[in-house]
């Protein structure tokens, strides 16, 4: 069974006029593009034509509508994931969606979704609201999704705390997002979160921002000593374990937000192991095709053993007994 981690809706009532068949792109305050808004997002016919046309069994819904929300939106999104559910029968699981500072009416709905709704896991952002995932606001959060066994999928943000730095040439969604993800994966690792919750696992979106490619220079600033930074208070804390530790038995990385680009996976599986990939698509964002979907699980199929475990072998252990 193939099963895409990261597939991505909007409830139809949440979208103030139908896009009919145009893409309607939104900016943030500095006016760098943050969201493509079209009808595929709650066309749900087209997405199970387009996913038994790739050959995807089971897709876990996420959106980006719900998540780190306000309360009632987050409801909605939940209710509306597990109508999906209902509606589509042993094609669509829920992620919740829960806002991770948002305090106990937020916890309240978060145990809803894993005690009556069954969802595995939840969603939140890279960043949200000027923290990172390292702030001590969100420590509650950490605790109760080891305490209920729920995996959290971390997404990038799509308005980034900081954006000045990204305001030409889409930057702030071809590359930002990506920085958010991995100084996330940092941040989660040197702030000690998995050695206060060693039960924790993390869906990190988008192969962790490409952090493959960066983990050479990544392991060297670990050494505190030869940097000059131990002792320092903010730049010499780091984790009890070395790095590749929690990437090793922590994080579980997903294929999408690279397009289908299989070299991007390549790359990941030069230093991350299959056994911590899944397969994910960011359908129907940025892939909006069966093609490029049935060509990319082709392409990973290739791989050998490696493909397989990325295909069907590693959501066994995150989903549970469900696959």
């Amino acid at each position: 069974m193939i099963v895409d981690f990261h597939h991505h809706f909007v409830p139809r009532q949440l979208i103030a006029q139908d896009p009919g068949d145009k893409l309607v792109l939104s900016y943030d305050e500095n006016g760098a593009p943050s969201y493509t808004t079209h009808k595929l997002l709650f066309d749900h016919d087209a997405h199970i034509a387009m996913m038994d046309e790739a050959g995807i069994d089971l897709a876990l819904l996420s959106s980006a509508a719900g998540m780190s929300a306000d309360i009632e939106r987050s409801v909605l999104v939940n209710n509306e994931a597990k109508a999906l559910e209902m509606r589509y029968p042993g094609r669509y699981i829920g992620f919740a969606h829960a806002n991770p500072l948002g305090g106990p009416t937020a916890f309240k709905e978060l145990a809803r979704c894993a005690d009556e709704l069954g969802y595995p896991g939840v969603t939140i952002t890279s960043e949200q609201d000027g923290l990172y995932l390292d702030a001590p606001e969100f420590e509650a959060f950490w605790t109760e999704c080891e305490r209920r066994g729920l995996f959290v999928f971390v997404h990038p943000a799509l308005k980034l705390n900081e954006s000045k730095q990204f305001d030409a040439y889409d930057l702030a969604r071809s590359v930002g997002r990506e920085f958010s993800l991995v100084m996330a994966t940092i941040r989660l690792i040197n702030a000690q979160v998995f050695d206060r919750h060693p039960g924790l696992v993390v869906q990190m979106s988008h192969l962790g921002g490409g952090i493959a490619a960066l983990l050479g220079r990544l392991r060297s600033y670990q050494d505190k000593v030869f940097w000059g930074t131990k002792g320092n208070p903010k730049h010499g804390i780091a984790p009890a374990k070395d790095f590749d530790h929690y990437l090793h038995h922590n994080f579980i990385f997903d294929t999408g937000g690279f397009c289908g680009e299989i070299g991007s996976v390549k790359t990941a599986l030069v230093e991350i192991p299959a056994s911590r990939l899944v397969f994910g698509t960011d359908y129907p964002q940025e892939i909006r095709t069966a093609g490029v979907n049935a060509n990319f699980i082709a392409e990973i199929g290739k791989l050998g053993a490696d493909g397989e475990q990325v295909l069907r072998g590693t959501a066994k252990g995150l989903l549970k007994g469900r696959v």
